[in-house]
């Protein structure tokens, strides 16, 4: 029963790393030709294995790209969270997770790339619930702004959801610049200015001298006394 045990274990060890070894391959191929470009024989050579052994793991290459998508994507959530729970300051946290985001990027680039780019442009796409998986995202976070809001440390008039769906859409166009070719990927010290600007940007906003009194002003002026000077506009003969 002892040596029964131990194959059925082995077995189940080597089926793991074969489907390991195969996605691997796949966020390869996806990163460098493109879901459209790709085949599923090209994910074959890239993993060193027969043709056949793919469609045994993955019905079609469309499967391929929602595995890739969940199985990146509960990884930066789960860090995430970890990030939210932890203690800190809000400052704190915003950095925390703009570092997990560029981290996921410096570690592996490609896979960054394929779930930046490839999944919203692929048939893939519309059976990938990214909707779900964003908004799931952005309401992890948004017990963070929540929180600092109670306390005080987030200005009063800042909504919860929006502040997080902004910090994430700051970090995602970010990255883009990145896995698109404007930047550098292989700039460390790149990457670093990156993560500084985006928290920076996001918490301090991006105006230099006293924005502050010039945004006090914007929201002042009542949409009546913009109606009222629109009117005043000279008409057109």
């Amino acid at each position: 029963m002892g040596q029964q045990s131990k194959t059925a274990a082995d077995n189940g060890s080597r089926e793991s790393e074969r489907r390991r070894t195969i996605l691997r391959a796949a966020i390869d191929v996806f990163a460098r030709k493109g879901y459209h470009g790709c085949r599923i024989a090209d994910v074959a050579k890239e993993a060193g294995v027969a043709y056949g052994l793919v469609y045994h793991y993955f019905k079609n290459k469309d499967e391929l790209l929602e595995t890739v998508f969940d199985t990146g994507w509960s990884g930066f959530v789960t860090r995430v969270r970890a990030v939210v729970e932890a203690e800190g300051t809000l400052a704190e946290k915003v950095r925390g997770i703009v570092d997990v985001a560029f981290e996921a990027y410096r570690v592996d680039p490609r896979a960054v790339k394929v779930l930046i780019l490839e999944i919203a442009r692929s048939p893939a796409g519309s059976r990938i619930n990214r909707q779900t998986a964003f908004v799931d995202a952005i309401r992890l976070s948004s017990e963070l702004f929540t929180r600092a809001k109670e306390s005080g440390e987030l200005r009063a008039d800042m909504d919860p959801h929006l502040a997080s769906a902004l910090l994430f859409g700051n970090i995602e166009m970010g990255l883009t610049a990145f896995v698109v070719g404007l930047t550098d990927s292989r700039d460390v010290a790149a990457l670093e200015r990156a993560k500084a600007q985006i928290a920076d940007s996001f918490l301090y906003g991006v105006l230099s001298g006293a924005h502050g009194e010039e945004a006090a002003e914007w929201k002042s002026e009542k949409p009546s006394e913009k109606s009222a000077t629109k009117s005043k506009a000279p008409k057109r003969s």
